[in-house]
């Protein structure tokens, strides 16, 4: 008889990290951006979706706080869906 994980995710720390590795990462690339191209006002396809972002350094800001909250409720809804599938599998 095979045993089976039943591994969940804590909802709360995973969409905290979730939005702290998504919010981190924008910001690093931006500044990565603009170390070796420099900065400028010209929208980006994020600059889109994150209203107010660009690649400078006061973008880098708005960019992070964005990136934050949306990795924030992506993470947070992941997680719930995957417990939901989890949860689902063990009662068959």
């Amino acid at each position: 008889m095979r045993k089976e994980l039943n591994v969940k995710f804590n909802i709360r720390a995973f969409a905290l990290t979730c939005g702290i590795v998504w919010g981190l990462g924008l910001f690093f690339l931006t500044w990565w951006i603009i170390a070796f191209e420099g900065s400028g006002n010209s929208p980006m396809l994020l600059g889109r979706i994150y209203r107010g972002y660009r690649i400078s350094p006061v973008g880098s800001v708005i960019g992070l706080v964005w990136a934050f909250f949306v990795g924030l409720i992506g993470g947070g809804v992941f997680a719930w869906v995957y417990n939901k599938i989890a949860g689902s599998r063990e009662t068959t």
